[in-house]
């Protein structure tokens, strides 16, 4: 007996399970009932979870998505029966390869894990750096206990520390944990405390630096703050800091930022002039040296004490999203922060 076309259509329908890989090929779904009234790029993450959900939305935007042979929008709302015909554009690159990289788990339980991250790591793969970053550690070590929700190339990452960073970073090991903690971040309800080396004495024990934050106008890998309301482009940001230890010329700083703008600590410190150690974009040096400290140190007795931004992601605070219990985790300074830390107290202490 020759299947009815109603039968032929139903043949396509959407997967019970989400389909695991990128694929280059042309993929035909059929919205079924209980998918109905939800918005047309959640529904594709749902079934293509290799994706994130901004890649999607791009694809539906760029006409790569019909809807009944339509192009439409991401918040379309799929219907019961809906035809639906997905494009995706090739990926630029391979999906993350599991790299035997090591990690250090501070913290681990069936949902969630504590990473201490070293410095020069990139968190997700991007153009320039497609190995050696953190999830191709994690991809490694935790296999499939990692959320897909934000796509491959973001497996399990909550949130992101900048390459230079040292410190503690969140890691979800199913979609539900991290849309749980991807809101406490959203909502500010995560405590985070960081410590930092400066170049140059902070003035006050403890205070705050509120300066709005935008991209920088000039400089396409730097942002910048600024004190005016009216601009559309800034965002408001707010940062405390307490003094933990001073020397001629340096302070050692611990540092809440009460909102999550990109580069924050290091542009607030920047812009009440102690700007962080080391840190090339904001400091103007890439480095710090033994001969920073004593002058006339000899070439062959000279050495680099820190060679990136000497900023640590020391602590994190959070309501564990599934116990409902408060988890704080630590991170001990990097050893390339204790040697400079080490110098500058041997070398630049504060006078009597």
């Amino acid at each position: 007996m020759t299947p009815a076309a109603d039968d032929d259509d139903r043949i396509d329908a959407a997967p019970a399970e989400p389909i695991p890989a990128r694929t280059r090929e042309p993929l035909d779904l059929v919205a079924q009932i209980k998918q109905e009234g939800m918005r047309l790029d959640l529904y594709l993450h749902i079934h293509m979870q290799a994706y994130s959900r901004s890649e999607i939305q791009k694809a539906i935007e760029a006409g790569g998505v019909t809807v009944n042979g339509r192009a439409t929008k991401p918040s379309y709302k799929v219907r019961k029966l809906d035809k639906l015909h997905v494009e995706m554009p090739a990926p630029d690159h391979d999906l993350p390869e599991p790299e035997d990289i090591p990690l250090d788990i501070l913290y681990q339980d069936e949902f969630l894990a504590v990473i201490n991250k070293p410095a020069d790591m990139v968190v997700h793969p991007a153009k320039g750096n497609w190995s050696g970053t953190l999830v191709n550690a994690l991809q490694f070590h935790f296999r499939e206990q990692l959320s897909r929700e934000n796509g491959a190339y973001r497996a399990g990452i909550v949130h992101r520390l900048d390459k230079d960073t040292s410190g503690v970073i969140l890691i979800a090991k199913d979609d539900q944990t991290l849309r749980e903690c991807s809101n406490q971040f959203e909502t500010r309800k995560v405590f985070k405390e960081y410590v930092a080396l400066t170049a140059g004495e902070l003035e006050r024990d403890t205070d705050y630096i509120e300066a709005r934050i935008k991209h920088h106008p000039h400089d396409r890998e730097k942002m910048a703050a600024t004190l005016d309301p009216t601009d559309p482009d800034a965002k408001d940001a707010l940062s405390y800091y307490e003094v933990l230890e001073r020397f001629r010329g340096h302070t050692l700083v611990r540092v809440q930022p009460r909102t999550g703008r990109t580069h924050q600590i290091r542009v607030h410190l920047a812009h009440v002039g102690c700007p962080v150690l080391a840190d090339k974009h904001y400091s103007g040096r890439d480095r710090f040296q033994l001969s920073d400290l004593v002058p006339g140190t000899p070439k062959d007795a000279d050495e680099v004490l820190i060679g990136r931004q000497a900023l640590h992601a020391f602590r994190l605070r959070f309501r564990h999203p599934r116990t409902g219990h408060w988890l704080e985790v630590e991170a001990p300074l990097a050893p390339d922060i204790r040697r400079a830390l080490d110098a500058i107290r041997t070398h630049r202490p504060v006078r009597p």
